[in-house]
């Protein structure tokens, strides 16, 4: 196997860097950070036109049909431009429906998600932590569906839920039917809002393959946040490594003390080797399925905890001003809390990895 991006990914990746890593990006982040905007629609409207939200959409249903590594390495500039949209939700929802619903579901579906004419989401925590298709335990009666999920990414934006469902199934609530209403929770992170969402009589339809999609959303959900995560983490490295060359102190700069140096060395020897890991769980996942739980889950929880080390240190090394709600450092050092919690927090990935393994 050869281990390395294709030309084709690396162009991906620089397109998608050029959308994403921009002045004016930045500014509509900082208006999403201090409550000017709800989230950045233009950033969305942007990867919609690029066609970033249908990666991994076959292309009779309007995507382009392409593998998780080009996914996920789209997921790793939008960790890195710490970016305000509801891309982990949308892409989570429209591979639940790609692996897990019949024809007609996917042609009703699909396409509207793939050009971005609608957003989705998933709804699946019960309560915190239950992030496994077996913790699930909202059930329907018949083609209704009443209680709530919380922790649901950008559910005051969504248009289509697909909602974890007692037994491990998945089943698709569309908004405009009624019966469904959301808040906002109070979190940290503000790129990424999350909502309670309330079920009231709200008509539900069950994926024809629950399993299969629940499973697959589940592996994707920990391949996009590593990620997401290792992106973030080179942002808040990047930063730090900057600031250290022009902050002076006793008439240097921070850069040239040995112990900023040294600290900076080994949080970028601890980075690194995350890449390899999440490259590896998008790759097992479409061409080594028997390893992709076990990949993935060893991925999320290595490539989080790096991640929230990293936002630690990086914004320790800013010195004063790292603290500050002016400085940007804070951006990432949230989000990192929310890679960190949300789809299974570390010590509980390690414990699945684990049980796969038969340990």
């Amino acid at each position: 196997m050869n281990f390395k991006l294709d030309e084709d990914q690396k162009q991906l990746q620089e397109a998608v860097r050029r959308i994403v890593v921009s002045e004016r990006a930045h500014q509509r982040l900082r208006a999403v950070i201090d409550g000017k905007a709800g989230w950045d629609a233009d950033l969305w409207r942007d990867l919609a036109d690029f066609g970033a939200l249908g990666l991994t959409t076959p292309e009779d249903f309007g995507g382009a049909g392409l593998s998780m590594i080009e996914l996920a390495l789209v997921a790793e500039l939008l960790g890195y431009a710490g970016a305000a949209t509801p891309f982990l939700g949308h892409v989570l929802a429209t591979i639940a429906i790609v692996n897990g619903g019949d024809d007609d579901q996917k042609a009703r579906w699909l396409p509207d998600l793939a050009s971005g004419a609608k957003i989705a989401t998933v709804a699946i925590s019960d309560h915190n932590d239950t992030w496994e298709p077996s913790d699930w335990t909202l059930a329907p009666a018949g083609d209704r569906l009443t209680g709530r999920k919380i922790n649901v990414p950008s559910g005051e934006q969504a248009d289509l839920l697909v909602v974890g469902l007692e037994g491990g199934r998945l089943g698709v609530v569309e908004t405009a039917k009624g019966g469904v209403s959301a808040k906002a929770m109070d979190v940290l992170d503000l790129t990424r809002p999350l909502s309670v969402v309330t079920f009231d009589g709200a008509t539900v339809e069950v994926l024809a393959d629950s399993a299969q999609g629940a499973l697959r959303m589940t592996d994707a959900t920990r391949v996009l946040l590593a990620a997401d995560a290792f992106g973030g983490s080179w942002r808040m490295l990047e930063m730090a490594r900057d600031y250290s060359q022009v902050r002076e102190a006793f008439g240097a700069h921070l850069a040239q003390f040995q112990g900023i140096k040294h600290q900076l060395a080994n949080l970028a020897l601890e980075v690194e080797p995350t890449r390899g890991l999440y490259w590896y769980a998008a790759y097992a996942f479409d061409s080594d399925l028997d390893r992709s739980s076990h990949a993935a889950c060893l991925a999320k929880a290595h490539a989080a905890e790096t991640f929230l080390q990293t936002a630690r240190m990086g914004t320790e090394l800013h010195g004063g001003i790292g603290f500050t709600w002016a400085y940007d450092s804070h951006i990432w050092l949230k989000r990192a809390m929310f890679d960190f919690a949300w789809g299974g927090r570390p010590d509980r990935l390690f414990e699945r990895a684990a049980d796969i393994e038969g340990w």
